[in-house]
């Protein structure tokens, strides 16, 4: 406590009892009134620049395999369906029920189509913008935890800007809406310290987790439990939280039974455990890993801010007492212990993570920004004695070394590169070296630099066309859609060979094509019930289709058919979730 003598102007607030006015500035010991106006202008320009990275190019590439072909389609068949069908209700893809996940996502989607039409800007924009919401909630949680404006901030703007969280969260899929959905639990379970009524808030938005993923609120629910039984064991016994888990699981408990009404123990054998419980014990269609597989997720993507995450990870440690600190641990500890010990692994699976994970490095980065001030050790900065890691100065050096020669590579060797690609690589040697120089000479101006960079390199290159990057890895779908939408009726299977099935190219040209291999596919030839088959063009010796005529090529692909073709649905074979399988068992 400070010997000084008190201002006149100032409020003689006891320690042990801060209102949410005011709070104590452990550095000076003297009581600071909150500013709500900046609070409200750093919301507001962080989630401008959220909606625009976000909401940027989202409808210039293609839809992408597996998650968003399927989510996609299932949110158009219940924009297409007449009332009568209840696919709102009773999800459906190509035509046949529907297991995988619960539909508050795709009706988002559906929505989205019924405004802005079917295509990939209305599929995205539901996600995008959920994604964008989830920016200002991570500063807002930071703000109810650390009571300082710099590590709110520093926290917000590393997780705007980390690339995962960007090029997710733009795609037609659910993990955009998880993150949302899970900030804002985390930053119920925070008010509520303060504010009883806020774990309300908690039980809706645990129930908005079970209404998109199902069972993945679990492990959420467990980090809310963990985070109260260390910090306010008193929330557990509150009737807003009973009454705000009762509301927020009475959707899902509604939808469940529904659809075990309509379908019967088929759908809660394919939903909770081939879909679900399933991917828990196993791992599906070779996605498995060790247990240290998010880890080298982790260090293949989540740079720079990764180099700042030991260092928030020390502070937490040391400030365990304090609720940010067991926010984040038993966040990161619940949670990354989870999907490490899930026999599937799927890269998208750890996003999750980068909210607590932006935490750690936000608190780091205050200390580096503000000096000993952060850490409440004096009453004036002293960055003599603040740590300037050189291993940090060194790794940034090395990144953007390597980024200025990865530019300068593809726009000399590859004549037909993308300059959004080269000038975002640019932006980011650029900004990172001079960051590392400047982080060298202890000044902390180097990271609003390395912030700054790493925002305007990430919309540049979300403004190319590279940012889905997975679709090079096989044939272009539209050139293939709009040869079979030129010949083939809609809503007509096609049987092609190989792997060529794929749900994106469903999607756009309104029909299914179905793979199967060149034995199935004589025989469904011979016996007139198929009429339309794709084949790739090196593997037409293998099939040799009687009476097969020639329609049109498209990326290596040959459409076949014949005038007496009969085109008939492909057989029954259950629910979606295990058609062929493998197709929706890939999918999130």
């Amino acid at each position: 406590m400070s010997d000084r003598s008190p201002r006149h102007d100032e409020p003689q607030l006891p320690a042990a009892t801060p209102d949410r006015t005011w709070w104590r500035d452990r550095a000076s010991g003297r009581w600071r009134r909150r500013s709500h106006w900046i609070d409200g202008r750093w919301l507001a320009t962080l989630l401008a620049m959220a909606l625009l990275l976000f909401g940027l190019n989202l409808d210039r590439v293609p839809l992408r395999d597996w998650d968003e072909g399927i989510a996609a389609q299932v949110a158009r068949e219940m924009v297409e369906a007449s009332p009568q069908d209840e696919r709102w209700i009773f999800p459906t893809l190509n035509g046949r029920p529907y297991f995988n996940k619960p539909p508050l996502v795709h009706w988002a989607m559906a929505a989205s189509y019924r405004v802005f039409g079917v295509h990939e800007m209305a599929a995205r924009l539901p996600g995008a913008l959920l994604t964008a919401l989830s920016v200002p909630l991570v500063y807002a949680i930071a703000r109810e935890a650390f009571w300082r404006r710099s590590p709110a901030v520093w926290s917000a703007l590393v997780y705007l800007t980390w690339l995962p969280v960007v090029r997710h969260g733009r795609l037609a899929m659910l993990d955009g809406a998880i993150l949302c959905f899970a900030t804002a639990v985390a930053f119920c379970a925070l008010k509520a310290r303060r504010n009883v009524r806020w774990a309300l808030g908690t039980g809706l938005a645990l129930g908005a987790i079970a209404m998109t993923k199902g069972i993945l609120v679990l492990p959420f629910a467990a980090i809310v439990l963990g985070f109260w039984l260390w910090d306010t064991p008193r929330l557990l016994r509150s009737p807003y939280l009973w009454l705000g888990l009762l509301l927020g699981l009475l959707p899902i408990g509604g939808w469940y039974g529904l659809q075990a009404q309509q379908y019967g123990t088929e759908f809660l054998q394919e939903n909770l455990w081939v879909q679900s419980f399933g991917r828990v014990a196993a791992a599906k269609n070779d996605r498995g890993g060790p247990p240290w597989y998010y880890v080298l997720e982790l260090l293949k993507y989540a740079w720079p801010w990764l180099l700042f995450v030991p260092g928030g990870a020390a502070l937490a440690w040391r400030d365990r007492l304090w609720p940010w600190a067991r926010l984040a641990l038993v966040w990161v500890g619940v949670y990354g212990l989870t999907i490490s010990l899930m026999g599937t692994k799927l890269p998208w699976y750890i996003l999750p993570l980068y909210p607590p994970l932006a935490l750690l490095a936000g608190r780091y980065l205050a200390v580096l920004w503000e000096g000993d001030r952060a850490l409440g050790l004096s009453i004036r900065p002293r960055l003599s004695q603040v740590p300037f890691p050189k291993a940090i100065a060194v790794l940034l050096a090395t990144m953007s070394l390597a980024s200025l020669g990865a530019g300068i590579y593809f726009s000399v060797m590859d004549v037909e590169a993308d300059w959004a690609v080269v000038t975002a690589l640019g932006l980011v040697g650029g900004s990172y070296g001079v960051a590392a120089w400047l982080f060298g000479q202890r000044d902390s101006q180097s990271l609003p630099v390395l912030a700054w960079g790493t925002y305007v390199a990430l919309a540049v290159f979300m403004a190319s066309g590279y940012w889905v990057w997975e679709l090079g890895e096989n044939f272009a779908v539209k050139p293939v859609a709009a040869l079979l939408q030129t010949a083939v009726p809609p809503k007509t299977t096609v049987y092609g060979l190989g792997s060529v099935g794929r749900p994106s190219l469903n999607f756009y040209c309104n029909c299914e094509v179905v793979s199967r291999g060149p034995e199935e596919l004589r025989e469904l030839w011979t016996a007139s019930a198929m009429g339309f088959a794709l084949v790739p063009v090196g593997r037409l010796g293998e099939v040799d289709l009687v009476e097969a005529q020639e329609l049109g090529r498209a990326e290596g692909l040959v459409l076949l058919g014949r005038d007496r073709a009969e085109t008939l649905s492909p057989p029954e074979s259950g629910p979606v979730a295990v058609q062929n399988g493998n197709e929706v068992a890939r999918e999130f």
